[in-house]
C-alpha cells in the first residue's frame, strides 16, 4: 500500500497523504492502514483453528478416554478428526465467514458460521450412516454443539475488538461517497456515526454541483469534496479502497456500470446502497432475472411460526431465569422491605400489544407517594418528549437507586412474559398517557408485545431522545428476527455491566 493512498494512515491517527502530480486532493480524515483487513484475518483463522481442535479433542477424550489401552480408537478418532477439522475449515472459508463485508455488523457472520458448522457435520453424518460407522455419533453429538459454541463466542471475542479499534478511528476503510446533495450527505453523515459500517468518508463527489471546498458533516468533521467529473481518475490515483454510490448516477445504470469498468482491476469496492429506510437486511433479497436485478423487500409479519418461536423462547428463558435469580429476587425484595415503607412491588398500568392495559411488576425503587410528588418537579424534567426523566431525583430510595443502576428492578417483569403480556425483548412499554399523545406512525409501536430490553436499553436508555427511541422501537417492531432477539440479550448484559444512561 502506498503511503499517498486516500484512507491509508500511520497507527496514531496521522495521514500520510502526498496527493500525486496534478491532483489538488485536500488531506483527508485519518484511517487506519487497510493491512489490518489481512492481520485480522489471519487472526481469525487461527483462532477458528484451535477452537476447532480443541472441541473435537474435547469430544474424542470424553468418548475414548486417555488411557493408552485405547490406542487403536484414539488413532481412529484422531485421523476422523484431522478430516472433521480440515472440512470445516475449509467450510468456514468457502462460506466467506471471514469477509470483510460481515465483520463488524449484523448477524450474517454469525450464520455463516453456523451454516459452515452444519454442512461439515451434515456431510460427516451421511458419510458415517453410509459406511454404518456408528461409533462416532456420540462423538458428533459432543463435537457439533461445543465447537459451534465456542466459535461463535470467539468470533464475539474478536467483533468486540475490532468494534473497539473502530471506535478510535482504526481499522476503517477509506470511501468516497457519491451522489446529489441530499443523498451523498445522508449517507455520508450516517457512516461518520456508525463506526460499525467499517467505513470512513474521505471524500464526497457530488453529481449535482453543490457544496463548496469541504463538507461540513453533521459532528462537525470535515471531509473534502472530490470533482465528480474526474471521480474514477482520483480513486484509482490516490488508491480509495471504496466508492460509495447514494441514490441515482446522472445516466442511471449505463453510469454506474461505466465507473466499474473504470475501477477493474484497482482492488476498491463499488457500493451501491438503497434509498430504503429503515429495512434491516434480512428483509432485502436479490434476484437476478435476465439482466434485471429485483429487490425483494419482505413485508413485517405480526403472527405466525416466527412469533409462536419468539413466545417459546420467552417462556423457556424467562422460566430458567426466574428460577436461577431466585435468591436474588428475595435478597432485592428483603432489601426493598427494609429500606422504606410501602409495598416491594410497584405495580402500574401500561400499554400493551394491540393497545391492550396490563399491569407491569417492578421492584419499587421511589417512595410511597412518587406518583402525587410528579407534577411539583415537572418544571425539573431532563426528559424529552413524552419522557419524564431526573438524574437526581429526590423520590428514589436509597435502595431504589441501587437497584436501578443494575436494572435489578426491571427482574419481576419475568412475571409479566411469563403471564403473556410482556416478551423479553421489544420496544419499551408506554404509559396510557403517552400513547394517548402519539400521532401517526409512533402508533406501530403497539404491534408487537412489549419488552423487559430492547433497542433503546442497548443504545443508551435514558440519554436516548424521545425521537431517538421512538425510531429504535418502530425499527424493532419493523425488523426483528430470533436471531436479532439473541444479539440484543448478549448486548443487554453489557449495557447493564456499563450503566449507562441507568437512572
Amino acid at each position: 500500500m502506498e503511503s499517498g493512498a486516500l484512507g491509508d494512515a500511520v497507527p496514531g491517527g496521522r495521514l500520510r497523504y502526498a496527493p500525486p502530480p496534478a491532483m489538488a486532493m485536500p488531506e483527508t480524515a485519518p484511517v487506519h492502514r487497510l493491512g489490518w483487513r489481512q492481520g485480522f484475518r489471519i487472526a481469525l483463522i487461527g483462532t477458528d483453528a484451535v477452537v476447532i481442535a480443541a472441541a473435537l479433542l474435547t469430544a474424542q477424550s470424553l468418548r475414548v478416554g486417555m488411557s493408552p489401552s485405547n490406542a487403536i480408537a484414539q488413532l481412529s478418532y484422531t485421523l476422523s478428526g484431522v478430516v472433521i477439522g480440515l472440512i470445516w475449515m475449509a467450510a468456514l472459508a468457502m462460506i466467506r465467514s471471514r469477509d470483510v463485508r460481515v465483520m463488524g455488523a449484523g448477524n450474517d457472520e454469525f450464520q455463516r458460521v453456523a451454516k459452515a458448522t452444519g454442512v461439515t457435520f451434515g456431510a460427516f453424518a451421511v458419510f458415517d450412516l453410509l459406511t454404518k460407522a456408528n461409533s462416532s455419533r456420540g462423538y458428533l453429538l459432543v463435537a457439533l454443539p461445543l465447537g459451534l459454541a465456542c466459535l461463535l463466542l470467539a468470533r464475539y471475542f474478536w467483533r468486540s475488538w475490532l468494534l473497539a479499534r473502530r471506535r478510535e478511528g482504526l481499522c476503517l476503510i477509506g470511501a468516497v461517497v457519491v451522489g446529489n446533495h441530499q443523498d451523498a450527505t445522508r449517507v455520508t453523515n450516517q457512516l461518520l456515526a456508525n463506526h460499525r459500517a467499517g467505513y470512513k468518508p474521505v471524500g464526497v463527489a457530488y453529481t449535482d454541483g453543490t457544496g463548496g471546498a469541504r463538507f461540513a458533516a453533521a459532528d462537525g468533521q470535515d471531509v473534502p469534496l472530490v470533482d465528480y467529473g474526474r471521480l474514477a481518475e482520483t480513486v484509482r490515483a490516490t488508491h480509495t479502497r471504496a466508492v460509495i454510490v447514494a441514490g441515482e448516477l446522472p445516466g442511471g445504470r449505463e453510469t454506474i456500470q461505466q465507473v466499474g469498468w473504470q475501477l477493474e482491476n484497482s482492488k476498491t469496492e463499488l457500493i451501491l446502497t438503497s434509498r430504503l429506510t429503515d429495512v434491516a437486511g434480512p428483509r432485502i433479497h436479490m434476484r437476478p432475472v435476465e439482466g434485471l436485478p429485483m429487490l425483494h423487500v419482505d413485508l413485517p409479519q405480526y403472527a405466525g411460526m416466527n412469533h409462536s418461536i419468539k413466545r417459546g423462547v420467552d417462556l423457556f428463558l424467562a422460566g430458567l431465569a426466574f428460577v436461577l435469580l431466585a435468591p436474588v429476587l428475595l435478597g432485592v425484595a428483603l432489601a426493598v422491605r427494609l429500606d422504606s415503607p410501602g409495598p416491594v412491588l410497584f405495580r402500574q398500568e401500561r400499554i400493551g400489544a394491540h393497545g391492550e392495559r396490563f399491569t407491569m411488576f417492578k421492584f419499587r425503587s421511589m417512595v410511597i407517594d412518587a406518583e402525587a410528588r410528579l407534577a411539583a418537579l415537572a418544571a425539573q424534567n431532563e426528559g424529552s418528549g413524552l419522557l419524564f426523566k431526573m438524574k437526581d431525583d429526590p423520590r428514589i430510595t436509597r435502595v431504589g437507586a441501587f437497584i436501578r443502576r443494575y436494572s435489578l428492578d426491571e427482574l419481576p417483569q419475568l412475571l409479566n412474559v411469563l403471564n403473556g403480556s410482556m416478551s423479553l425483548i421489544g420496544p419499551r412499554p408506554p404509559l396510557p398517557r403517552e400513547v394517548a399523545a402519539y400521532e401517526g406512525r409512533v402508533n406501530r409501536r403497539l404491534l408487537i408485545k412489549p419488552g423487559i430490553t430492547g433497542l433503546w436499553q442497548v443504545s443508551g436508555r435514558s440519554n436516548l431522545t424521545w425521537e431517538e427511541s421512538v425510531k429504535l422501537d418502530l425499527y424493532y417492531v419493523e425488523n426483528w428476527s430470533i436471531t436479532t432477539d439473541f444479539s440484543i440479550l448478549a448486548r443487554t448484559v453489557k449495557a447493564v455491566l456499563r450503566r449507562d444512561g441507568a437512572y
